[in-house]
């Protein structure tokens, strides 16, 4: 596993986007049998010179942290994707260049999607926290809990709001960053900018003329395409991991944000969540807690494996199972799934056409109640 997991995220602006909207997706290509987590951090304060603990190292904590969702490994501190309280989403891609990646520990690139996340109120301000660190700080280490090897990688960012997006690549410390604020872009595994370049990946452009407009219906199809590569299901790796983001450039429309939560998103449902004050947390989506027992904590590291799924993951291996062994069951199975998806559009619709204002009390249980009812299904 030397090169780069083939990982996808893409952004679509009106008009390429539907209906005033900001259309945000992302696969997160990992190792086979990584499990990836779904955690809600609420806004704090923290004391002064206090810091914060990130994968392999510690840096200084900011007076304050935004809130945010995030999808993520769950042996790292960091997130392959997440959004924020204001309404910026950050994706990440390991990237491969010709200049080898350091494998000394220091922030990993995943690392720094959080910290973007906590600490940027704007897709820009985020984008100047990530920079700033990766001078300061650098980035290495093991993108992978894997004892055998060190793999490293450089970053590529897609960092995006209601307004603009930032496509940021690195090598090291060194960076380079492209504003787009029109069309559709997407960043994959290699490295995109020279002076300037404007990609699209060619599935997505399909979608977008046979559709005339790029919904949020029409991202996930596109994260579940296997024929063109988008949802990788390989030897070594697999899309772990899928998130879209829909960004209302109204900003009395509230952004909503779906999530996975379980491999394949071909075998998955995307489940909505909006930020409000009183979010009601979903320990079923997070994964076992080992404190400072966790291998990937204790040097040297990765020395074992646990078993760090959680119980929606559990559930959704018999979902999985199904599908893969009974073709006609595993059909009527993922018919169903769908139609569970739908009705959470649906509902997701109304919100962002309605003119009545948002009340937080209808949705601070949304993605708990959406979890909730995926794992009765499958039992």
């Amino acid at each position: 596993m030397a090169a780069a997991p083939p990982s996808y995220c893409f952004v679509a602006f009106p008009p390429r986007a539907k209906d005033g909207l900001v259309v945000f997706g992302k696969n997160s290509a990992r190792p086979r049998d990584e499990v990836q987590e779904v955690v809600y951090f609420s806004a704090a304060d923290h004391e002064p010179e206090s810091k914060v603990e990130c994968t392999y190292i510690s840096i200084d904590q900011v007076p304050r942290t935004y809130a945010i969702m995030i999808s993520r490994p769950a042996w790292l501190w960091g997130a392959e994707m997440g959004a924020n309280e204001h309404g910026v989403c950050i994706a990440n891609e390991a990237i491969n260049t010709r200049e080898p990646a350091a494998e000394i520990e220091a922030l990993l690139g995943m690392d720094l999607v959080r910290l973007g996340l906590e600490r940027g109120e704007t897709a820009k301000e985020a984008l100047d926290v990530i920079v700033s660190l990766l001078e300061e700080h650098g980035q290495g280490g093991n993108y992978f809990e894997d004892a055998n090897s060190c793999h490293s990688f450089q970053s590529a960012y897609l960092i995006v709001d209601r307004d603009e997006a930032w496509v940021l690549e690195t090598i090291g410390k060194y960076w380079a960053a492209e504003k787009v604020t029109e069309g559709v872009r997407c960043i994959c595994s290699q490295l995109s900018l020279t002076t300037k370049m404007d990609a699209e990946h060619p599935e997505l452009r399909s979608y977008a003329q046979s559709q005339e407009s790029i919904t949020v219906q029409t991202m996930m199809n596109t994260l579940r395409d296997k024929a063109s590569g988008v949802c990788i299901d390989s030897e070594f790796f697999l899309t772990t991991a899928s998130g879209v983001s829909v960004l209302p450039q109204n900003r009395s429309s509230p952004c909503i944000h779906y999530f996975t939560g379980t491999p394949d998103p071909s075998r998955s449902i995307f489940k909505p969540f909006i930020f409000v004050d009183d979010v009601k947390l979903v320990p079923k989506t997070q994964s076992p807690c080992f404190g400072d027992d966790d291998p990937a904590k204790k040097e040297p590291r990765f020395q074992e494996k646990p078993d760090r799924r959680h119980e929606l993951y559990k559930a959704h291996e018999w979902a999985r199972a199904i599908i893969e062994s009974d073709q006609e069951q595993g059909r009527k199975l993922r018919s169903t799934m769908l139609e569970l998806e739908k009705q959470g559009l649906e509902a997701m619709e109304e919100i962002l056409t309605s003119s009545e204002p948002l009340d937080p009390a209808e949705v601070g249980d949304l993605f708990y109640d959406c979890v909730d009812t995926e794992i009765k299904f499958f039992k």
